[in-house]
């Protein structure tokens, strides 16, 4: 994997919050398997305890059920902590329509929590989950860092306050901090049983049981797929990017773009399936097309993906075909 190579000092410290997540859980994963101590912080409301069970029996390991509203606790999980990878949060457009107040609580003020207990307890780098839906409505393609439109749904305005705060924080108070523009990451246990679960594991779910998935809309939207182990590269050289690179956020994506009825008929083939998807409204707050430049992060942070979406989709299908 494109991460094995990166080298942290023995006996580094992190902090992972909503490690026993989709993303968490694999960023935790990488950072044991290279001898280092990991803590996770997060309270189990949309992370699976199944998803961390296997590292419990390893001494680097230890898992705190802990809520980052709660600043005490904040402060004292980034106790003796080196670096904090901040991936705790509500992610779901659709639900944040419904629930602003709540991603205001957890998404706003857990990260506000997260950075002032960080600052606090010297941390050296603070590096933070954001996402490709600040780029909110504008239309240009690809989307590029300082070029960002009006936030869609409360989700998208939530990370771009994360943003804004992560610069406030680094300028300010020395905190170094790096935020990550996801963008519309797939792979190894990613859960496909919500209401609200990304597509792809839900199309794969569902293919897998001979079932019709809903397609929002005609289909022909597109993202930049990124394959989770893309991600865990980033986070790690996030960690060890030299100070200028501190204090902005960075497209973390391959630099690709597949509609959605581009992404079902591939499952399909892969699948050997031949079932009609079921094409239904477009989703409130969800942008028409995704599509990232990953430049710079190239040039700060060396990120240099090495899967792109057909490999990273091969991968991922194998997984749910042994896992579901």
């Amino acid at each position: 994997m494109s991460y094995e190579n990166i080298k942290f000092p023995s006996g580094s410290r992190f902090l992972v919050t909503g490690g026993a997540g989709f993303i968490g859980s694999n960023i935790v994963e990488a950072l044991l398997n290279m001898g280092h101590f990991v803590r996770v912080l997060d309270n189990l409301s949309t992370g699976k305890i199944e998803n961390i069970e296997g590292f419990m029996s390893n001494e680097n390991f230890e898992f705190i059920n802990g809520d980052i509203r709660d600043i005490e606790i904040c402060q004292n999980e980034c106790k003796d902590i080196e670096y904090v990878l901040h991936q705790a949060a509500w992610g779901s457009v659709p639900k944040s329509i419904e629930l602003p107040d709540l991603y205001e609580d957890i998404n706003i003020k857990g990260t506000l929590n997260m950075m002032i207990a960080s600052r606090d307890n010297k941390v050296k780098r603070f590096v933070y989950a954001s996402s490709s839906s600040v780029y909110g409505d504008d239309a240009n393609l690809p989307k590029k860092e300082g070029k960002e439109g009006n936030p869609l749904s409360p989700y998208a305005i939530t990370k771009k306050v994360n943003e804004l705060y992560g610069k406030v924080f680094n300028d300010l108070y020395n905190l170094e901090t790096i935020g990550m523009r996801y963008f519309n990451v797939f792979g190894r246990r990613q859960n496909p049983n919500s209401y609200y679960s990304a597509v792809i594991p839900k199309f794969i779910s569902l293919l897998l049981k001979d079932q019709s998935p809903t397609i929002n809309g005609d289909g022909e939207q597109s993202r930049d797929f990124t394959y989770i182990d893309n991600v865990i590269e980033a986070n790690l050289k996030a960690c060890l990017a030299p100070k200028k690179a501190c204090g902005k956020s960075y497209n973390i994506a391959y630099g690709g773009r597949v509609t959605l009825n581009q992404l079902y008929y591939t499952l399909q083939k892969l699948l050997d399936k031949d079932i009609n998807p079921i094409y239904g409204c477009d989703r409130k707050g969800d942008i028409r097309h995704s599509n990232a430049d990953i430049s710079r992060a190239k040039e700060f942070l060396e990120y240099n993906p090495v899967y792109n979406f057909e490999d990273g989709i091969i991968k991922t299908i194998d997984w749910y075909k042994e896992n579901i």
